[in-house]
């Protein structure tokens, strides 16, 4: 189970006597530890952020490439703004939050 409020640190710090026992010997490192077991979030708008900016994406390199070879043209400025944007956008999403270590 991850712990992600004060509350479940608690109510597991009661529960399970090992992670008690790594609390008290060290209780910088094991919190730290427990921080960094905390999951993406799953929630139903996340999920539809993550698929609607992922479409945008498959959308923009599809059409992008349908006009390339359509045309012979080079690819719009604008499309390769929107790929960029949507790539960039993805990797904020998906990549684990940083942590700061002293």
């Amino acid at each position: 189970m991850a712990i992600r409020t004060l509350r479940e640190l608690s109510a597991a710090l009661q529960d399970d006597s090992t992670l008690l026992a790594r609390v008290k010997t060290d209780p910088v490192s094991a919190i730290q530890k427990i921080a960094m077991e905390a999951p993406i979030p799953d929630t139903v708008v996340y999920r539809l952020v993550v698929i609607s900016i992922g479409l945008a994406l498959l959308i923009v390199v599809i059409g992008g490439l349908a006009l390339v070879f359509m045309n012979g043209k080079d690819l719009p400025a604008a499309l390769v703004s929107i790929g960029s944007a949507a790539i960039g956008a993805l990797a904020g999403l998906l990549a684990p939050s940083p942590v700061s270590q002293k």
